[in-house]
């Protein structure tokens, strides 16, 4: 046993090949990742913290807070709502047509957020397609939070459904069908059947929209006008400030946001880790079933 113990990889002395690995590695993700937010932080605080306080309680700023939780919120639930419905469709059911549509609703993860900009300003710009016709009814959408809105759904449209799919297709159907001859409706079924077994997945995927929706910047960019006090998100005030040398302050907002997404992606970290845990759990019970 104790031999056993010896030779086995955890107690075996590492090479220098393994360790210049392990060096390099630390020092990649601190390089890379650390570095940077201390920096942000140490920049932000440089005048002091009633300095780095009263950038983020100015107007302007306030109103790019209040303008990103908004979009975020709208996002959130807009996606997550047809994030559960795809997902579902996507995983129980084969039909003409499925991989395609799995693509399509990927694209956003592949096409650069400009670009998804772009197409809104073509569609709903002043000289768009369909921007002179909303303007006559008084429909604004370029320049204006229903673009930003738009931009913002673009671009965390994939999360939910993604994040749902693989478990969804693990789960199976037995249950679903047991419901649905016991009479059940598809709500109830949906609700009480397949939503409970996927809940930190779905609340893994509600996260990661959270944050990338809190940190868009190109799409919303395009779209938005930087109108500060209007259209400016925290990414786009940021850039405000900097362009307009008020480095604390914009050091200070981006440090409030990098502790909103910090936050938000060390929760999601949590709930990935709960489904890891159940995992084994929901295998040994199966095969006490079985």
């Amino acid at each position: 046993m104790n031999a056993l113990a010896s030779s086995s990889p955890d107690s075996a002395r590492r090479s220098p090949a393994e360790i210049a690995l392990i060096a390099a590695a630390y020092a990649i993700v601190g390089l890379m990742l650390v570095l940077p937010p201390v920096l942000v932080f140490t920049e932000a605080l440089r005048s002091g913290l009633g300095a780095a306080l009263a950038s983020i309680t100015d107007p302007d700023a306030l109103s790019a807070i209040k303008l990103t939780l908004e979009m975020t919120v709208a996002a959130v639930v807009i996606n997550t709502s047809f994030g559960v419905l795809a997902g579902w469709l996507l995983a129980k059911y084969r039909f003409p047509g499925r991989g395609v549509l799995v693509a399509l609703i990927e694209i956003p993860i592949s096409v650069s957020p400009v670009v998804a900009g772009l197409v809104w300003l073509l569609l709903f710009g002043t000289q768009g397609w369909w921007g002179e016709a909303l303007n006559r009814v008084g429909i604004t959408i370029a320049f204006a939070t229903p673009g930003i809105l738009l931009a913002t759904l673009f671009v965390t449209f994939p999360f939910v459904t993604r994040t749902l799919l693989p478990l969804m297709e693990q789960q199976g159907r037995d249950a679903e069908e047991a419901a649905t001859l016991l009479g059940a409706s598809f709500w109830r079924i949906l609700w009480g059947v397949t939503l409970p077994e996927a809940r930190w997945a779905l609340l893994s995927g509600v996260l990661l929209t959270t944050a990338r929706a809190m940190g868009e910047f190109g799409a919303v960019s395009v779209v938005s006008g930087h109108i500060p006090g209007l259209t400016e998100t925290m990414p786009l005030h940021i850039e405000t400030l900097y362009n307009g040398y008020q480095s604390v302050a914009a050091f200070s907002m981006a440090a409030l946001l990098a502790i909103m997404a910090t936050a938000t992606v060390g929760m999601r970290s949590l709930f990935e880790a709960r489904i890891r845990r159940e995992e084994p759990r929901k295998a040994e019970t199966a095969g006490g079933g079985a």
